[in-house]
This record gives structure tokens, sequence and C-alpha cells, in this order.
């Protein structure tokens, strides 16, 4: 199987006073390249339901290990895979790279969950459906 490999180009916002890649660039690259990945696979990342109940995938955990830094202009590769499906969870792990280079790796767990107006989210078993389109995407780690 293999993972999704997208592609960001660093902004200069995404840069601190030093000129490298900010640690919370790399969260918002990783939620991006989550919901591409999920797009990929026809999943939505919110379902509409009825009587205003959605469906979507809040996030429980969030890390990411720095390796290198990572400058203003750089095309930064990332790679998204599925590492684990659960019951109720989904957990991603990320790759970062620039020209071969190792920058960061990263993983984010998902759960996915009916939010109903008012409430706390209340977490679902994922469908039988979704994880056959999340299995092309599973990643060795």
């Amino acid at each position: 199987m293999a993972p999704l490999t997208t592609r960001r180009r660093v902004e200069f916002r995404d840069t601190d006073a030093a000129g490298i890649v900010h640690f919370s660039a790399f969260f918002f690259w990783m939620e991006s390249a989550e919901h591409e990945l999920l797009r990929s696979a026809g999943i939505a990342v919110v379902d509409h339901g009825p009587n205003g109940i959605d469906a979507s995938w809040p996030r429980v955990s969030a890390t990411c290990d720095y390796v290198s830094a990572a400058r203003f202009g750089e095309d930064l590769d990332i790679e998204v895979g599925v590492a684990a499906v659960g019951r109720t969870s989904v957990t991603y792990s990320f790759a970062f790279s620039h020209a071969g280079r190792s920058v960061a790796r990263g993983r984010v767990v998902a759960v996915r969950c009916l939010m109903h107006p008012g409430r706390k989210p209340e977490a679902v078993p994922i469908s039988a459906e979704i994880i056959a389109r999340l299995e092309p995407y599973r990643s060795a780690t």
C-alpha cells in the first residue's frame, strides 16, 4: 500500500524570526494533508446529516518530531498514510522532507464522531465502507 504524497511551499508567514519554519506550521500542514487524503479516498471531512447532526473527525492527539530545519521558499514533500484504524479512530502518519532530506515526522489520531448541537462529540464506529476506502493508504509506520 502507499501513502499519499503532496507538496507545500514554505511561505514567509510559516517562518519564525530566524527564518526557520515555526513548529506550529507543521500541524496546519498535517491537517491539510489529512483532508487531502480523505478527499482522495472519497470520504467527506464533514458529513452533513439530518437534523443538524453532522459526522466529522475531531483530533484527540497530535505530535510532531523535528529532524532538520526547513526555510522560507523550500518545497516540502509530505507523505501521509493510515498507520492504524481502530473501532472509532484513525491514526495518520506523516513524513516531511525537502529534496530527499528528512525534515519532520508526525502522527495524528482522529475519532469519528457525531456532532450534536450543544453537546460534546459522540464517538461512533467507523463504517466498513470508510475502512475500505482508507485501506489503499495504509502505511508501514
